[in-house]
Formats: structure tokens, C-alpha cells, sequence
């Protein structure tokens, strides 16, 4: 059997909802579970979250069916709304929460005929500048939700663009429009997202939303100590499957992009992009072989990486190897591939077996 997975720690997972819980411990928590989990497994983290979570929040609607048909039944927040109005009725039928994010959502809702209420989030856009109606519009979309029979308005809520750069004011500046578009409605607030969670307490409010944090990595700068306590719930691992040896002036991989400098021990490791390791990955980028870092050596393949192992002690067919996870944060490596943790675990494929411990 190939040795490529990636092992889930669900306790880990819930002692980091835990933390976020802590953090916040007059706000209700609501893990978002979009992407299939962040790659973990929607229905298993659910599952795992069961007694943490007060509600779950998904991007789709098969997102939430998922979870309903597996046997969910704590609130679920589809987090950009009905994508078209015959998506009602299902959501209404399946006791989904939906939110309500631009003026042809909310036209919908009051048009629709369904047979109860739909449980409605109001989302305003304060700055990010996707999706959420006009904060000076807040008001009359409360009264338009209000008035119909098919709404049950239960909060509002923003999505924060810059939250992790602590040193900036535009999370402020975005509070502080939310705060005062909804003054005095009846309603509950959420705007917290993963790193406003850890360290902006201000803005915790009724509701938190943490989504990457939950998965065990810190969406502040990596030195922040408010990120401290968090511990990596997926293990991307693998084997040695080839070693050999190169001499100087020799290139390993596709297109030749990495030469030894001096004779060199190259480990083959059975991991590409067909298992969600980048193909756009550095030479250089560390890989742990039994725990020890050696440095990405060639071209990913779809199937295969190699990595430099000459000054490792001696390594073997068949050494363990993590990818990503204990004393390799996933934000690392996607460092090196020029993008995010939040990239790298949402796009973790199919193929990759996903083992729960």
C-alpha cells in the first residue's frame, strides 16, 4: 500500500477549539468547516466538535446537506447565502441558516414561497469589499426581514480583510462601522474570524467564526504569542521509497532545476501534487525524514519529491517522512510555495487517504 496519508488528530482538534473557546468566553462559537474541513473531513470534524461548536458555517449548500445527512443537527450557516432563489426551499426544509449577502438575496427571501421562516444572517460589508450589503442599508434591511413571514432574522454579521496584520488600523476602522450600522437592532453579532479570535478581543462579541486555527496553525506571524497552543491536527505523511547517490554537476527532477554542488544523497519520497504537496514548492523547502529537516531538491512531481538527505545520517526505503505537522507548520511549506497554510490544507486532494486517530 502506498504510504502517502494524511493522519487527523481530532483531539487535537478540540483542544484547539478549546483555546479559541477560551479566548473568547462570553461569545458562542461557530466552527467553519467550509472546503470539506479545511481538507480534514467536514462531517468528521463535526463530529469531533459536537459537544465544542455551537453552530457550524459551510460555503455551499451540498456543503450543509453533507453534514445534515450525516446527522449534524447543531445550526448551519451557509456563509454567502443561496446562490439562486430555488435554493430555498431546501434550505428552509433542511433547518439551514442562511445569510443574507446583497440586495437579489434579500429580494429573494421575500419573494419566496416556502413553508416556515428562514433562519437569516445579515452580513454588512464593511470593508472587505466582496460580499455584504451597504452598512447604511442595515436598517431597512432589518425592517424588510423583519416584515416578512419567510425571514427569521438572528444576527448580523462582517468579515474582517486584514485581521492578522496587528499593526494596522483597518480592523478598527471595520469594527467600528459594523458597531454603528447596527446600534440598536435586535440582533446578535459576530465578526471574528481566526486571527481576531486569538488577538483582538474587542471583536469578539456574540459569535466567533474560527476556521483555520481550529486545524492547528497560526494565522498571525509565526513569533505572535497569541498563536501559541496550537497544535497541528493534520499529519502529512509519507515514506523513502528510492535513495541514491549523484555526483557533482548532476540535476535531479524535471527541467534540471536543482544541481548538486558536491556529491550528493538524494531520497525519493512517494508525495507530488496528485497528494497536495505544491508543485510550485522551492528547492529548499524542509521535509522532516525521520524528524530531521533536508531540504527539497528538484521539481515536484505528480506523484513523487525528492529531497537532499547527504547530511542526514544514513536513510533507507521505507523512513518516515512528514510533509507538513509536528515541527513542520503547514504556513512553512507554504511559504515556500508562495501561498497559504489555508491553500495547502483546502486543497488536499481526494486521493489522499485521511486517517482518524
Amino acid at each position: 500500500m502506498r504510504p502517502t496519508r494524511a493522519r487527523i488528530e481530532l483531539a487535537r482538534l478540540r483542544a484547539n477549539a478549546a483555546l479559541a473557546a477560551e479566548k473568547a468566553p462570553d461569545s458562542r462559537l461557530m466552527a467553519v468547516l467550509k472546503a470539506d474541513g479545511y481538507g480534514h473531513g467536514a462531517v468528521a470534524v463535526a463530529q469531533a466538535l459536537a459537544a465544542t461548536a455551537d453552530a457550524f458555517a459551510v460555503a455551499t449548500l451540498d456543503e450543509a446537506v453533507t453534514l445534515r445527512e450525516a446527522g449534524i443537527r447543531q445550526p448551519v450557516l451557509l456563509l454567502e447565502g443561496p446562490f439562486e432563489p430555488s435554493e430555498l426551499e431546501e434550505i428552509q426544509a433542511r433547518e439551514l441558516t442562511v445569510t443574507i449577502t446583497g440586495p437579489e438575496q434579500l429580494a429573494w427571501v421575500e419573494a419566496a414561497r416556502l413553508r416556515g421562516p428562514v433562519a437569516c444572517w445579515l452580513k454588512l460589508d464593511t470593508g472587505m469589499h466582496r460580499l455584504g450589503l451597504d452598512p447604511a442599508r442595515a436598517r431597512e434591511a432589518w425592517e424588510r426581514l423583519d416584515a416578512s413571514a419567510n425571514a427569521d432574522l438572528q444576527a448580523a454579521c462582517t468579515h474582517f480583510a486584514r485581521a492578522e496584520e496587528l499593526d494596522r488600523p483597518e480592523t478598527g476602522r471595520q469594527l467600528e462601522r459594523f458597531l454603528a450600522a447596527t446600534r440598536d437592532l435586535p440582533l446578535a453579532l459576530s465578526a471574528a474570524n481566526s486571527p481576531a479570535v486569538l488577538a483582538r478581543p474587542e471583536t469578539h462579541l456574540d459569535w466567533i467564526r474560527p476556521g483555520y486555527l481550529l486545524y492547528g496553525d497560526t494565522p498571525l506571524p509565526r513569533e505572535h504569542p497569541a498563536g501559541a497552543g496550537l497544535a497541528a491536527v493534520m499529519q502529512f505523511e509519507s515514506a523513502v521509497i528510492a535513495v541514491r547517490e549523484i555526483p557533482a554537476g548532476d540535476a535531479v527532477g524535471y527541467g534540471g532545476s536543482w544541481v548538486a554542488e558536491r556529491p550528493s544523497r538524494i531520497a525519493t519520497i512517494a508525495a507530488g501534487y496528485g497528494d497536495g504537496y505544491p508543485r510550485t514548492t522551492a528547492n529548499g523547502t524542509p521535509v522532516l525524514v525521520k524528524g530531521r529537516r533536508a531540504p527539497l531538491a528538484g521539481r515536484v512531481s505528480m506523484d513523487m519529491l525528492t529531497v537532499d538527505v547527504t547530511d542526514l545520517p544514513p536513510v533507507q526505503v521505507g523512513d518516515p517522512v512528514r510533509l507538513w505537522g509536528d515541527d513542520l507548520p503547514v504556513g512553512e511549506v507554504a511559504r515556500g510555495s508562495g501561498t497559504t497554510g489555508y491553500e495547502l490544507l483546502a486543497g488536499m486532494p481526494a486521493r489522499t487517504p485521511r486517517v482518524y486517530t
